[in-house]
């Protein structure tokens, strides 16, 4: 009877365990970061900064290179899909992606994470300025001499 009941509890502590465990989702370079005050649309000059994506299912991490220790966390809501304007123009497709939102201290921020863009908007919580950081699908170097270039024989 024991051994009945000690199967599912290993299979338990083992997803559980599992989940402890984030892999690499991507990384990021940071393009641009625009405060909007008052209706109005400020570029924030910013020097390219990569981010490093890692998630467990249920969290996704965010680290910068300068600080790989330091992380931003932030809880997945949806995991459905993001919206973007067709290529081309038109309407708006769905395509794989996450969201996700973090509440520190007052401040709240919302992740929209697909394979080719992270944007985080923050909302100060005491503040009229909202900020939203930009950030493009990097390309590893290891990649890059991998893939031949389509206009190269």
């Amino acid at each position: 009877m024991t051994r009945h009941l000690l199967a599912p509890a290993l299979v338990v502590i083992a997803s559980t365990a599992g989940a402890q465990e984030f892999r690499h989702l991507g990384d990021f370079l940071l393009k641009s970061h625009l405060k909007i005050t008052n209706g109005q649309v400020s570029p924030i000059p910013v020097k390219p900064v990569a981010f490093h994506v890692y998630t467990d299912g249920l969290t996704i991490r965010i680290s910068t290179e300068n600080d790989p220790s330091a992380t931003t966390t932030f809880d997945i809501y949806r995991s459905d899909g993001v919206g973007r304007r067709r290529i081309g123009g038109g309407g708006i497709e769905v395509i794989p992606g996450l969201q996700a939102t973090s509440r520190i201290d007052g401040v709240y921020r919302h992740l929209r994470l697909s394979s080719e863009s992270l944007t985080i908007t923050t909302f100060p919580g005491v503040s009229d300025q909202t900020i939203v950081s930009h950030a493009v699908a990097a390309v590893r170097r290891e990649d890059a001499q991998a893939t031949p270039s389509p206009e190269k024989p």
